[in-house]
């Protein structure tokens, strides 16, 4: 669990954003060359830290990167480390900053071939960073499939070289790193897949930009983290009782019982005062048998349904566990999002309106959370783009907060703001876990946890307890996860920071 305070350094900045922090910087008064100094510095130092002194190649690109490659060269070298450098394209071509110190390297410019390689300890790839636009070709490619092929280890500067720091995908080719170094905020391309299995562990170096050049900008990301909404997460009170802290409903299905049982008991342990289970009401006997701390009400049809839903106190609602692709799961969710109540809606609540989707976005009055993964999202949506924009343009087009489930989930609102979360381990991916994660949502939402806020912190809780778990998990784990994911979640300090609260 991560001891940040602060959430300021959870900022995700897009190459283009990172551009306009450095123009900004720069403005205020911050020199590039220095700006240069210090990166390269932070590249030369983590080198240093992780790796035992060998011989070094530093590959420099054509542009700032290459600046920063030859810094870091420079400080290697005056460490007594054996360096050899290498430059892609010729040092008259170099931007200002970066010709700088090209001139203070003051050694030997290798030609850009493979034989810079042999005997090589560590490769610094200062080739290209977060903004390349288009796909590695020519030597740059040759190089990078040399270095993957041997299993050189990797330092990258900013990114790995042929990695777009914007969406996480690779333009052509790149050289897998243990190490990457970016500077001032991450990219989105850092924690998005495949950008974040590429850059191994990621150092962010501060380089001197001051942190009110991102006020202002426009549709920031964030990294998911408890210090985004940990101040409005909703801890129980001493004068709450059962009715003060929400009731769920959900609606179960009746050939796949585990799901809405899944779902109930985790909006449950994530703190809703009540939850009920509206079961079909020949399976009924099954919810009633198993589930004790949880009601179960039996469900008929869909005017049932909404007798059940008579009931104002029922302030969260949850379709779609198992409840099958049907007119009847239509029905009941036309049924949830009349009454202008929060809703959460997953699995075949969304897949049942795949024939019209507009019906569905239509019908959306109050508090909604979508929770798709890609396959469902393709049903609904036609997105287009990297994964953290294609959640922003269903948040946009649905009127709801949209969860686009994965290793990488994001959740976007449709003001534009959007977390992307990485602390998912791979044990997740078994039968059930969304089922938990849609219960966690819809009790933090129950409590009176705004939709968004819930959907971010409902996605870190899920994952945390999965972490925890460890190895042989299965989605019952989870929800008897979170009373330990809670405590220590209520022993972070609370300061002052970025959260995720809508502007004022």
């Amino acid at each position: 669990m991560s001891n940040r305070t602060d959430a300021s350094h959870s900022v995700l900045l897009t190459p283009e954003q990172m551009a306009a922090a450095d123009e900004a910087a720069i403005a205020a008064g911050a020199q590039g060359v220095d700006l240069m100094e210090a990166a390269g510095l932070a590249v030369a130092a983590t080198v240093r830290r992780h790796w035992p002194m060998g011989p070094v190649t530093v590959l420099c690109g054509p542009g700032n990167n290459g600046g920063d490659g030859f810094v870091a060269a420079r400080h290697l070298r005056a460490w007594g480390w054996p360096v050899r450098l290498a430059l892609l394209g010729s040092v008259d071509r170099l931007a200002p900053d970066a010709a700088h110190h090209a001139g203070l390297w003051g050694d030997a410019i290798e030609p850009f071939d493979s034989a810079l390689l042999e005997g090589a300890s560590v490769v610094v790839d200062a080739l290209f960073g977060a903004g390349l636009s288009r796909p590695i070709e020519g030597p740059a490619l040759d190089m990078l499939r040399d270095i993957a092929g041997r299993g050189l280890p990797v330092c990258a500067v900013d990114v790995p070289s042929g990695l777009d720091g914007a969406t996480g995908q690779v333009l052509g080719m790149a050289a897998p790193a243990r190490h990457t170094v970016t500077f001032f905020r991450k990219k989105p391309g850092h924690v998005l897949l495949p950008g974040r299995q590429l850059c191994g562990q990621i150092t962010l170096a501060d380089i001197g930009i001051p942190s009110q050049v991102v006020e202002g900008m426009d549709e920031i990301a964030f990294e998911n983290e408890p210090a985004l909404w940990r101040d409005m997460f909703p801890w129980p009170h001493a004068d709450d009782h059962k009715y003060a802290r929400g009731h769920v409903l959900v609606v179960g299905g009746e050939i796949m019982t585990g799901a809405a049982r899944l779902s109930a008991m985790a909006a449950a342990r994530a703190g809703a005062g009540l939850v009920t289970v509206a079961a079909p009401a020949p399976v009924w006997p099954v919810y009633a048998a198993v589930l004790t701390s949880v009601m179960v009400q039996p469900l008929d049809d869909a005017s049932n349904l909404n007798d059940i839903l008579a009931d104002a106190r029922k302030n969260v609602l949850v379709v779609g566990p198992g409840a099958g692709v049907s007119e009847a799961t239509r029905q009941h969710v036309l049924a949830a999002l009349d009454t202008g109540r929060g809703v959460v809606l997953d699995a075949d609540a969304i897949t049942s309106f795949g024939p019209a989707p507009q019906s569905l976005f239509s019908a959306i009055k109050g508090p909604c959370v979508l929770t798709p993964h890609e396959g469902e999202y393709s049903r609904l949506f036609s997105g287009h783009g990297s994964k953290l924009e294609r959640a922003r343009q269903a948040a946009r087009q649905s009127g709801a907060v949209v969860l686009l489930k994965g290793a990488d989930t994001v959740i976007a609102a449709p003001d534009g703001r959007a977390v992307i979360n990485s602390n998912a381990p791979p044990t997740l991916a078994t039968g059930g876990t969304g089922d938990v994660l849609t219960g966690f949502i819809a009790g933090l939402m129950a409590q009176g946890m705004a939709p968004f806020l819930a959907a971010s912190a409902g996605a870190w809780l899920h994952g945390e307890a999965a972490r925890q778990f460890g190895p042989g998990l299965i989605s019952e784990d989870l929800p008897g996860m979170l009373p330990r994911v809670l405590r220590r979640l209520k022993a972070y300090p609370s300061t002052p920071g970025v959260t995720l609260a809508v502007p004022t």
